[in-house]
């Protein structure tokens, strides 16, 4: 039924303005998923500078969502605002998200125990098949292909937690870490040091599926210590300006 019900209020399909309004924030969360996923995958370089113009040919979206969207990545530290100069992709300051890691960890051991703990029959059958896909293709999947189940596994246990504000807390943290696992295994790790990062998720999943909390909160502890291994071979061995493609220019001359 749309316009007025029986009491003369309007639903959904009678209200321009509540449709707009929900078009509006569905086109915002759009722009932030397209943008979050160029980041991710540094086909918008860390350190490059650009323009609200360049997000929207880049997402093929138009300037509203686009600028909601950036006001939001820039609240997340994954964008940074440039007064009088546009944007710049925030860089990555590898002491500063190896610092971060410290809180991701504490965050994640609450989260998978919350999953543990709360998930449903639903939740712990969905996370055990993917499990099967993971140990089917762990020994040929690509870091993209990869990067799809990570943040369809996040979802899923956050959706076992059972707690909305988590999300909001930890999406953030997420992209930052895949952007500096895409970097580490493409330059540096490459597929064994992938089918590692796998394995660690196969345990997180396989502990939250038996409900054991302390397994759980375990298997999170050795993906963030794998994590952590990550940043000595970056800070060792990675060229800067793929961290920070300013420096391209200074390092040329």
């Amino acid at each position: 039924m749309t316009g007025e019900d029986k009491n003369g209020t309007k639903d959904e399909d009678g209200n321009p303005q509540e449709k707009k309004r929900r078009n509006s924030v569905n086109l915002t969360e759009l722009a932030y998923e397209r943008i979050e996923h160029l980041i991710i995958t540094c086909e918008l370089k860390p350190g490059r500078f650009l323009s609200i113009q360049d997000l929207q040919r880049e997402t093929g979206l138009s300037r509203t969502p686009v600028h909601q969207a950036v006001s939001r990545l820039a609240a997340d530290t994954l964008v940074i605002i440039q007064p009088r100069h546009g944007l710049q992709i925030a860089p990555i300051d590898l002491a500063r998200e190896r610092m971060l890691l410290r809180l991701r960890r504490d965050l994640e051991r609450f989260v998978v125990s919350l999953a543990a703990e709360h998930s449903t029959s639903t939740h712990r059958s969905q996370m055990l098949h993917i499990t099967r896909i993971l140990k089917d293709q762990r020994d040929t999947m690509a870091i993209g292909d990869f990067n799809i189940f990570d943040r369809r596994i996040d979802k899923l246990i956050l959706l076992a937690a059972g707690e909305p504000f988590l999300e909001h807390t930890l999406r953030p943290l997420h992209t930052l870490f895949r952007r500096i696992g895409l970097i580490h295994h493409r330059n540096i790790g490459g597929a064994e040091s992938l089918a590692g990062s796998i394995q660690s998720h196969i345990g997180i999943l396989e502990a939250i599926a038996k409900r054991n909390v302390a397994l759980a909160v375990e298997a999170s502890d050795q993906l963030i210590d794998y994590v952590d291994r990550m940043f000595d071979a970056l800070e060792r061995d990675i060229d800067p300006s793929i961290l920070d493609s300013s420096l391209e220019s200074l390092i040329s001359l």
